[in-house]
């Protein structure tokens, strides 16, 4: 693993880091930095801290004066850690860019309603279904250009599409209603 400076979790950045620690989001700001020590915003509440490594994965943090010490692990992925202290375990993810398109399309495809949306501004490049088709859970119902990028967004169900909002070209908004499955 990086050492604390060139952590992809503690490099001094001018824009907010999200952190979902276990099922709670927190952002934090890096106010200021001097070699170890830090000045962050978690919140919108202000903490000093000193960073340490101690070994390979073992860090010591004096925070506000009090000492912790903990390993952080790598997990499976880039932006996925592993923290155990003494008295706690965390699963730690920090949300970037790409991180929190992927979940805004996971949930928008997803969504309770049954109604497909994309999470941010793009193009309607195919449809390819029609109001009163039967359609099943999986299948591609509308297809948008991103940032770039087409995205597939599936049926979250197995029913009959009741409601095509938008025709192939149409720009759109993030979380526009596309098409309505019920």
């Amino acid at each position: 693993m990086p050492d604390a400076k060139t952590s992809y979790a503690f490099k001094k950045r001018t824009m907010p880091i999200e952190l979902k620690i276990d099922t709670r989001h927190a952002r934090i700001n890096i106010l200021e930095q001097d070699g170890t020590k830090y000045k962050v915003d978690i919140d919108g509440r202000v903490y000093n801290l000193d960073l340490q490594k101690v070994e390979s994965d073992t860090y010591s943090i004096l925070l506000n004066g009090q000492s912790i010490n903990m390993e952080m692990i790598q997990g499976d992925t880039l932006n996925h850690y592993k923290v155990n202290t003494i008295s706690n375990y965390y699963e730690i993810e920090v949300i970037d860019a790409a991180t929190r398109y992927r979940n805004a399309s996971k949930s928008s495809s997803d969504s309770a309603e049954n109604t497909i949306s994309t999470p941010m501004p793009g193009k309607i490049v195919k449809i390819p279904v029609k109001e009163g088709d039967t359609v099943e859970k999986g299948q591609t119902v509308i297809i948008v250009s991103a940032m770039k990028m087409e995205s597939e967004y599936k049926s979250s169900v197995d029913g009959v599409v009741k409601h095509v909002h938008v025709k192939e070209g149409d720009a759109v908004e993030g979380h526009q209603p596309l098409i309505e499955i019920e």
